[in-house]
């Protein structure tokens, strides 16, 4: 194993040191570096609160700022934040409004998230992302895994946040947008977990893994490498055979590097989704390309498709300025 650290077991925190270092205009570290929080809140604003194992960057802490989180609570390599750090930042940035928390389906994320809820003394409503069709139940979850889509929702919701809507309403949009996204992904390599200094799963220099989780999870089945473009047509399908009928539907297409992929190849992957979706009958009308919600150095990508209507398109479309996500400020 070759990364660049000083100790596994410190990584996390020297990692945030140098985040919140670079990014000390937007945002700051809770005490004991137990979350990120937004540099400067907004009274009266429903607060978005986050988070998830670290190895994941620039999800969650990256999407802190204005648009999208208020706060981002990082456990240590895929490991679940514990419930005092959901508790510990909901309590921080909640200004009055009450919070949202945007949870992925995994069994940790959710139980120590709702475990939070339960302790925490203002109003709280519960978002939880599934929009991986790869599989329904995996290593750590019940259902299906919050993968990629989690970005879709935590914009849009932000950007309505953002504009003061309501928590009651910030839970409905969440839960809509989530149910209109499908994400499913590919690897072509496993990653490596600082402590275990060693790959996670054993793939041949000739296969790849369809379905794969963003933690190194199987996926559907190990398969001999394919083309680019047989990999994207048996991940359209799947996305669009999960929709239903998607003629003439408004998209979001999002393609994600999983931290190992060159952007060159990212960008072949969206031109041949692109082409498939639209063979469907897809508009695809809004495109994000790059290493959003990645696992360590794998790699690997995954497809989002998010069918966006007119009101949601406006909020994907409205100003956000965070570490991983910026436009329109």
């Amino acid at each position: 194993m070759k990364k660049f650290m000083n100790e596994a077991g410190s990584i996390l925190t020297e990692s945030l040191d140098g985040f919140a270092m670079a990014h000390a205009d937007i945002l700051t570290l809770g005490g004991g570096h137990k979350f990120v929080r937004r540099r400067t809140l907004r009274p009266g604003k429903v607060a978005l609160v986050s988070g998830g194992g670290a190895g994941h960057e620039p999800l969650h802490a990256g999407f802190v700022g204005h648009g999208m989180l208020d706060a981002a609570c990082p456990g240590q390599v895929f490991t679940s934040p514990t419930p005092d750090q959901v508790l510990e930042a909901v309590a921080d940035v909640d200004t009055g409004a009450g919070a949202l928390l945007i949870i992925k389906n995994y069994e940790g994320d959710v139980m120590n998230f709702e475990m939070a809820a339960e302790m925490a003394s203002g109003a709280i409503a519960k978002v939880i992302t599934n929009d991986d069709v790869a599989v329904e139940n995996s290593t750590w979850t019940t259902g299906r895994r919050g993968v990629a889509g989690t970005l879709v929702v935590e914009k849009v919701v932000g950007a309505a946040a953002e504009a003061g809507m309501a928590l009651d309403g910030l839970k409905a949009l969440g839960d809509a947008v989530n149910g209109a996204t499908r994400s499913m992904g590919v690897a072509l390599t496993s990653c490596t977990v600082p402590a275990a200094g060693r790959p996670t799963f054993d793939i041949g220099a000739d296969e790849m893994e369809f379905g794969v989780g963003i933690h190194g999870e199987p996926g559907r089945r190990r398969d001999t490498l394919k083309s680019a473009d047989a990999v994207a047509e048996e991940i359209c399908a799947a996305i669009a055979g999960d929709f239903g009928d998607v003629r003439g539907r408004d998209a979001l297409l999002f393609v994600n590097g999983f931290g190992g992929t060159p952007a060159m190849e990212l960008y072949l992957i969206y031109g041949a989704a692109r082409r498939l979706f639209e063979a469907r009958g897809v508009k695809v009308v809004r495109a994000l390309v790059g290493s959003y919600v990645t696992s360590l150095d794998m790699a690997g990508c995954s497809i989002t498709l998010s069918l966006l209507d007119g009101a949601a398109l406006e909020l994907w479309d409205a100003p956000v300025h965070t570490a991983g996500l910026r436009w329109g400020l």
